[in-house]
């Protein structure tokens, strides 16, 4: 008999099976990655992980110029991609990676056909890499990221956002603590749909909160009025320079570390292991970011935002991700929706991250849990530490004209200290 999990493997979108009743979730249960909720409920999540993902992935063409519509187009069309290439296993929207913004304000100079081209270099590089972790199979993959690395991956990956996070929130500190407290007493004391729809809740209640208190950016605001409904984005070519491109590939171990991390995170979420299926995340991240290079888009990772959503939810129905994906695909048509987001006080987007970002630095802390990691062992503790710190304090170190900040420090220390020190400490055991 063929098993469930093998069938929907073999198919490029799941048939997804209902969960229960399709309405609850049982206090210990998920809806794991090939089921779903009523399509009413799994067009929620799937408007929600919107939300989580909007204001960062507008963040990012906003800093380094890139169309905002073409970026947010080729984010809807590449999350679509990673579903299709991992075959429906893989929860996961991918949204403009902020490790692009440093190497592409060092190359502002250079035109942004240049930067584009750079972009799309940084994509098929990482498909490259994802091809050879398929070669070499998951227990490469195991011995080169046991639990203490990718626990420690995930965790800064999420606390190295959360200087961001407090940032956002003091700039608007009444609004910040409006929505948060609204997100934390809709997610626990409510029941049912909405209770699971706490972020999005929440961010809307500190919205109508910020435009009666007058928080709202006026600029923004009459950006809104002024915006037209549907638009065609702006398509650029790339071209390709060398010292754009060499400035632009040390973002590539960024985008492993987040799409191992997330991998692994989804895996220690759902019960399920996705060893096997880390190689085609990177490929199809890698396949992603080439086609937002070729187009004219911002290169994409997957989204620690939405891990924060998936933790809150315990939904990890991909059909939620599909309902993403299309809703991104079509606002990016719509100028005005891109401008209805900009209104968002960074109060909002502050009381929302406080919480995103912690629930993904505790992923790595459960995935340590429940790996049985032994602390007491000093090569364990000692590497740790200073990759969670690296991370946390955003480390940052300029090399040549290349600035790298704390996820690329934190993730190399640990990926490339972890094995040595534990051979030394072998050799000396014995």
């Amino acid at each position: 008999m063929t098993s469930p999990h093998a069938s929907s493997r073999s198919r490029l979108v799941p048939r997804w099976t209902l969960h229960g009743d399709g309405r609850t979730v049982a206090v210990d249960g998920v809806v794991a990655p090939d089921e779903r909720l009523s399509w009413p409920r799994t067009v929620g999540i799937g408007m929600q992980h919107v939300v989580a993902m909007f204001g960062a992935t507008l963040l990012v063409p906003t800093i380094t110029g890139f169309p905002v519509t073409t970026t947010l187009f080729f984010s809807g069309l590449g999350t679509a991609l990673f579903l299709l290439i991992t075959r429906g296993r893989v929860p996961s929207y991918l949204g403009s990676s902020f490790a692009f913004i440093a190497p592409l304000a060092a190359t502002a100079g250079d035109g942004a056909a240049a930067q584009l081209g750079a972009v799309l270099v940084v994509g098929v590089a990482l498909a490259a890499v994802g091809v050879l972790v398929k070669v070499a199979g998951s227990r490469a993959l195991d011995a080169a990221m046991p639990p203490l690395v990718t626990g420690a991956i995930v965790a800064l990956i999420g606390l190295n956002l959360a200087g961001t996070a407090v940032t956002s929130y003091e700039s608007q500190p009444l609004v910040a603590t409006v929505t948060l407290a609204a997100i934390l007493l809709v997610t626990v004391a409510v029941p049912g749909l909405i209770g699971r729809l706490g972020i999005l809740v929440g961010v809307v209640v500190g919205w109508i909160f910020g435009a009666v208190t007058g928080a709202l950016d006026p600029a923004r605001v009459d950006a809104l009025r002024e915006a037209t409904w549907i638009g065609v984005p702006t398509f650029t070519g790339p071209s390709f320079q060398l010292s754009a491109v060499l400035v632009a590939l040390p973002v590539v171990v960024v985008l492993v570390a987040e799409n191992v991390g997330h991998v692994k995170a989804v895996a220690a979420m759902t019960g399920r292991s996705l060893d096997d299926v880390a190689g085609d995340a990177l490929v199809a991240d890698g396949v992603a970011t080439a086609l937002a290079g070729a187009g004219g888009g911002s290169g994409t990772t997957t989204y620690a935002e939405n891990i924060g959503v998936m933790a809150a939810t315990r939904v990890y129905s991909t059909a939620a991700y599909w309902v993403a994906a299309a809703t991104a695909l079509v606002l990016a048509f719509s100028p005005k929706f891109g401008a209805l987001v900009f209104t968002v006080p960074g109060g909002v987007i502050g009381g929302a991250t406080l919480v995103l970002y912690g629930l993904i630095g505790l992923l790595g802390v459960r995935i340590w849990q429940e790996a049985n990691v032994d602390f007491t062992r000093p090569v364990n503790l000692m590497v740790a530490a200073a990759a969670l710190v690296a991370g946390i304090g955003d480390l940052t170190l300029t090399i040549g004209s290349v600035e790298l900040g704390g996820i690329v420090w934190g993730s190399v220390g640990i990926l490339v200290g972890y094995p040595i020190l534990r051979a030394l400490a072998g050799r000396t055991a014995r």
